[in-house]
């Protein structure tokens, strides 16, 4: 098992910033990727980001390309998120997932273990 706890969120207003973290515990040793994603009510969760553990690689949706930007510290078993210039539509629960099997990773099934997630609330 994989625990997952997402740090970070909040109000900002558009244009601003802010940086969310999800701290991994327990059999980290099995993590091949973790990922980030959104929700907000009545829409399906939605791909954010996504980082290979070894390695590195980096995915992104379009909508955050330039803005957004993925990173971890392997040896704090974290995962971050840094947003900038935030927009009202980034609006919603970040949730934090990790995969244990190297397989492709903007689907939400692909994801093995989740975090409870983290509200981000971007005012106009």
């Amino acid at each position: 098992q994989v625990q997952l706890v997402e740090s970070g969120g909040g109000l900002v207003q558009a244009g601003g910033s802010l940086r969310l973290s999800c701290a991994a515990s327990g059999r980290t040793f099995s993590i091949n990727a973790m990922g980030w994603f959104r929700q907000v009510p009545g829409k399906e969760r939605e791909f954010v980001a996504a980082i290979r553990w070894n390695g590195g690689t980096t995915y992104y949706t379009n909508s955050v390309k330039g803005r957004f930007t993925i990173s971890k510290d392997n040896a704090k078993n974290t995962v971050y998120l840094q947003m900038n210039s935030l927009h009202p539509e980034d609006t919603a629960v970040y949730y934090c997932a990790s995969s244990v099997i190297f397989r492709q990773l903007y689907g939400s099934g692909n994801y093995d273990y989740w975090g409870k997630g983290t509200q981000v609330t971007v005012s106009s």
